[in-house]
């Protein structure tokens, strides 16, 4: 079944009209009304973080997996033909990284947003455990200890809690206090092992007295950037992968010898399986599984391959199949998309199977205007790429993609800002949809599209949150790492294929999230805050900047909203007057005379989210205002009317004249009509 037809079949309904509220004003103007049409969910697929295989409901090996959606579910499927065995809500949450199943039979699950703890029973099903740590929203990972005991990791305040149904949560405190993040737990022996974020750090917590002791650093290895991003205790040892979410060395810790004694290059994450009866690992190396012997240090490949960026096992472990080809145990596991693995040590055998665990709705992270005249959307997290019609409001194409920060079209195509490492893509529509790092096309041949063209990793940015088009350029302006900030300013020329120019920090440690271009410069508005939340800011108040594309190099720089912390959209108007959205507050910038010529309040909001866009067709600048409403504002007199409340964030006007937003997962269509 395609895509397409998979996301019909899912029950897009038929557009709703919905009418508008009563339109709320601040002066004499120009009063658009039109109507509201809701086009449903163009973004929908399965996103699997964390999993484990353990017992499922019925008693047998079952493959669990944490799906992200609203709320989130745990899933159990059969090993042996990926069929459901189970799917059970976890109410109030989004999504979970951290999953694992006790020996008592528990299953637990650590989520974030809220960071809520979970417990499945056979006997009880779901119960919600509540927030073991009230000052800590994300439970990075969870891991099995005696009994019925998990214990867990978190962010912001980088603690490790333990908990059990007896005797209920036991705070072990912060781990160090340079480190935010608790990011990976793995338990043995009455030690928990616990891995931090960059500059990683790995601790020996004694379960019994809470007494930490901070592992030394692997001969030679720096670990500046890199994070201890997996931890698993398995078999008297340590596997811990230290880099990111891609491939990176995974360094081996001898338990009772109290030392190093291995590493394995381009190991993938995020599990280590539980050992074979010869005390041998498997794990996902350089795109192929292998089995590793941590007593010879012998890595043997298997000559089952995985494709695509993301390879990182979500949970694996041994079941019984019962299958003609896969005799005794098998080793099984899920991958990030709802495929299962299956390889059996014995014959060799390799499979991969599409599980029946259902898609979920995706947040829309970015709307715009494609260079066909047709309206795309990416989404957050599992990302993916869609294509609207128009003129029905219909979708017309469905991929799996990247997570998308932004969107825009120059030059016959779609330029694509993705997370993380700021990657920046260009699709073609003119031609065949072939992402290798995400959905190969299904015919052999064609080049990819979207193609990557760059990435500012070496310059720690996770975030490509603007893109314009800037006369023969593509300009881009991006938002920091973990522990950074200072965005960069990136100009990229399509007719050569490099980048012209790169430079950071063109207003001191803010990050650039919007842009506008005019006769040979860009504009742009900054945030005081990093990619991530755990940076803390060092300026008080975002920036907008002048930026000369052909002289690169900064023209001036303004203050033009006192006190805000980001403008996180710009626009210009028919008469060439810059405007810009910061908190509950919008204005007009004559770039001439680098000064503000109009103000106008929504509100008293220092909220960072807001967008902003002319409409060619009737002058008139529209908006979301700080996550709360769609708003029309005439730049002439000032006068602004509320057309719709609600979660709006994104927002795209097309060369219709039409407004697109997203509310969450849902699209709608706003179509202006005089009056």
């Amino acid at each position: 079944m395609t895509l397409i037809r998979r996301f019909v079949a899912a029950g897009l309904s038929a557009a709703m009209l919905l009418s508008l509220a009563p339109p709320a004003h601040a002066a004499a103007g120009r009063h658009p009304t039109g109507r509201v049409t809701d086009l449903g969910v163009p973004l929908q697929d399965v996103l699997l973080l964390g999993g484990v295989v353990a017992p499922g409901p019925d008693g047998q090996a079952a493959l669990w997996g944490a799906s992200s959606g609203t709320p989130a579910h745990l899933n159990a499927v059969a090993p042996a033909t990926g069929a459901e065995r189970g799917r059970f809500d976890l109410p109030g949450a989004a999504g979970a990284w951290a999953v694992d199943a006790t020996p008592d039979g528990s299953l637990y699950a650590g989520t974030y947003g809220d960071g809520r703890l979970y417990r499945w029973t056979r006997q009880g099903g779901v119960a919600d455990l509540g927030r073991p740590l009230p000052s800590e929203n994300f439970i990075w990972s969870v891991a099995a200890g005696e009994g019925a005991t998990v214990y867990g990791g978190t962010s912001p305040g980088g603690r490790l809690f333990g908990y059990d149904p007896a005797g209920g949560v036991r705070d072990y405190g912060r781990l160090s206090a340079s480190h935010a993040y608790v990011r990976s737990v793995s338990y043995a022996n009455g030690k928990i092992y616990a891995g931090t974020e960059a500059p990683a750090a790995v601790f020996e917590v004694d379960a019994a007295t809470g007494v930490a002791e901070r592992l030394p650093a692997p001969p030679g290895l720096d670990l500046t950037d890199k994070w201890a991003y997996d931890v698993n205790a398995v078999g008297g040892f340590l596997y811990i992968r230290f880099g990111g979410a891609f491939p990176g060395p995974l360094h081996i810790w001898d338990i009772a010898a109290h030392a190093w004694t291995d590493a394995v290059e381009s190991a993938h994450g995020l599990d280590v399986s539980p050992p074979d009866d010869q005390g041998r690992v498997y794990f996902v190396k350089a795109a192929e599984l292998v089995r590793y012997d941590p007593r010879t240090r012998t890595v043997t490949g298997t000559g089952m391959p995985f494709t695509g960026r993301v390879a990182n096992t979500r949970g694996i472990g041994w079941a019984e199949l019962g299958l003609p080809d896969y005799p005794g145990k098998s080793l099984v596991g899920l991958l990030w998309r709802g495929l299962m693995f299956r390889y059996n040590p014995q014959t060799g055998a390799r499979s991969f199977v599409q599980t029946a665990i259902k898609g979920e709705p995706i947040d829309i992270t970015a709307i715009a205007d494609g260079p066909d005249g047709r309206v795309y959307t990416g989404g957050f997290l599992n990302g993916g790429f869609a294509a609207l019609d128009p003129k029905t409001g219909e979708r017309t194409e469905f991929h799996t993609f990247s997570q998308s920060e932004a969107m825009t079209a120059h030059a016959g195509k779609l330029y694509v800002g993705a997370y993380p490492e700021a990657r920046v893509y260009a699709y073609d529509p003119a031609l065949p949809w072939n992402s290798t790092e995400y959905s190969p096309s299904p015919e052999p041949g064609p080049a990819p599209n979207p193609a990557r063209l760059f990435d500012l990793a070496a310059d720690k940015q996770i975030r490509p949150r603007a893109l314009v088009s800037a006369g023969r350029y593509l300009v881009a302006g991006t938002m920091p790492d973990l522990g950074q900030l200072g965005g960069v300013l990136a100009v990229w020329d399509p007719e050569k294929g490099e980048l012209k120019h790169a430079a950071r920090n063109v207003v001191q440690d803010q990050s650039i999230v919007s842009l506008a271009y005019r006769d040979g410069v860009v504009y742009g508005g900054t945030s005081i805050y990093g990619g991530q939340s755990a940076t803390p800011p060092t300026q008080p108040e975002a920036k907008l900047f002048a930026w000369s594309v052909r002289e690169n190099r900064l023209l001036w720089q303004i203050v033009p909203a006192p006190g805000k912390p980001a403008i996180p959209a710009l626009t210009f108007d028919r008469r060439g007057r810059l405007w810009g959205i910061a908190g509950g507050e919008v204005f007009a910038v004559n770039v001439a005379a680098r000064k503000v010529v109009s103000k106008v309040t929504l509100s008293s909001s220092t909220s960072a989210s807001g967008a902003l866009s002319l409409n060619r067709r009737d002058g008139l600048l529209y908006g979301a205002h700080a996550g709360t409403e769609v708003f029309a504002l005439d730049p002439v007199s000032g006068r602004r009317t509320v057309l719709r409340q609600g979660p709006v964030h994104h927002l795209a006007v097309h060369r219709s004249g039409d407004v697109y937003f997203a509310e969450g997962p849902r699209l709608f269509r706003y179509q202006p009509q005089s009056r």
